[in-house]
């Protein structure tokens, strides 16, 4: 607006002009447009900045003839091309002879197209689009991960990218796994402001080996070491956790760069140790298990999480011997007595029970031993004397 007479400038005007003009859009982009009006052939669409399109009407007759949408409501499109100087859009491409015709613009423009999986074929699957144009899909572009039960895919519905559009639409190949991946990659990018370490996230267990298990927790996918299942030694991690069950970990680590993280389930977990030095006091006896044998002892297990060390010293009743193997086995279920509990260092020191038992035995009959001796010279003084007093008694002086 000029000062002097509160009039538009030339300038001004035609800034305003080149503002208001529709933008180019290049086939593919995605907008988001408000229902305008629903003509008997098309639905109109205002998509912003007084540009105007359409989108073919048959693409939201539902299967009794009903028209889904109305004026006022709010719908994603994608720009397929301009048609007689009008911009033609078009839904996630399903059925109806609307989606056939637009079929080989979606592979040129990378629009996605609605697909129901017929039947498994040899090497994936036959996927029907636009309603009964027939295209396939392979195994390998059907999930992120490879397929583990080909059946459970067979009449479900799928969004689909075309990676192929031959001989006028008679060779169609179809990839799942494409859209996935961006999807995957724009949850990726929105978690990177959000996530730190030590954070506590939701999952599902997506697959199983022997040195842990890896979790999807929505947009990245990590490993959750073995020495991160629990807080005792999993033996068999199939035991603990399975396939697609639901579950909750820490955050350990987040490579952004390298695209590698790792979560814990067990630090979700109560540590069994903050309650290890009240309940296992020194000198009382448990009962636990062998859980593994080294040179220098043997450890026992008294609980899930809480190990115990019987030190070779203390395994063999008083003779030396050279490996633990000589007195345990593992799996072995033993009596020890607990010696020491070092909560800070997470150590428990063990002795077998059999060994305490005799030790404690020989200090009682050592102590009793002590005591009657004490008592005899006592009682020796009082009634005779000292033995200088006997001696002079025994010689007359």
């Amino acid at each position: 607006m000029s000062e002097s007479n509160g009039e538009q400038s030339f300038a001004e005007m035609m800034g305003q002009s080149f503002d208001q003009a529709p933008r180019a859009m290049e086939p593919g982009e995605q907008v988001e447009a408000v229902v305008v009006r629903v003509s008997s052939n098309s639905v109109f669409l205002d998509i912003g900045g007084k540009s105007e399109g359409y989108i073919e009407k048959s693409e939201f007759i539902d299967g009794s003839g009903n028209v889904t949408v109305q004026e006022g409501d709010r719908i994603k499109a994608y720009f397929l091309s301009t048609r007689k100087n009008e911009m033609l859009f078009t839904t996630n491409l399903g059925g109806g002879p609307a989606a056939k015709s637009h079929l080989e613009e979606a592979y040129h423009s990378k629009i996605p197209v609605e697909g129901n999986v017929v039947k498994e074929v040899k090497g994936g699957f036959e996927i029907k689009v636009a309603g009964s144009v027939r295209a396939f899909c392979p195994y390998s572009q059907m999930g992120l991960r490879r397929v583990e039960s080909p059946e459970e895919y067979v009449g479900e519905n799928f969004s689909f990218r075309i990676s192929q559009y031959e001989e006028d639409g008679r060779n169609i190949v179809l990839s799942r796994r494409a859209l996935l991946e961006e999807e995957r990659q724009l949850q990726k990018e929105s978690l990177k402001a959000s996530l730190q370490v030590g954070m506590t996230v939701k999952g599902k267990i997506t697959s199983i080996r022997e040195f842990g298990a890896f979790v999807d927790t929505g947009g990245i996918e990590g490993l959750i070491p073995v020495s991160e299942i629990g807080w005792g030694h999993v033996d068999d991690i199939h035991g603990v956790i399975s396939v697609g069950q639901e579950v909750e970990v820490s955050i350990l680590k987040l490579d952004w760069e390298s695209d590698k993280f790792s979560f814990s389930l067990k630090n979700t977990m109560p540590d069994p140790w903050d309650q290890a030095a009240e309940k296992y006091r020194e000198g009382t006896f448990y009962t636990g298990k062998v859980a593994r044998l080294v040179p220098f002892g043997v450890f026992v297990t008294l609980e899930e999480g809480v190990d115990g060390l019987v030190h070779i010293s203390n395994l063999g009743g008083g003779r030396r011997i050279n490996h633990p193997r000589e007195v345990v086995s593992e799996g072995e279920v033993i009596e020890v007595r607990i010696d020491s509990v070092d909560r800070e260092k997470k150590r428990i020191s063990l002795s077998l029970a059999v060994a305490a038992r005799m030790e404690e035995e020989e200090q009682e009959v050592e102590k009793e031993t002590k005591k009657f001796i004490e008592k005899s010279v006592e009682e020796s003084s009082g009634s005779m004397g000292t033995l200088g007093d006997l001696f002079k008694n025994k010689s007359g002086k």
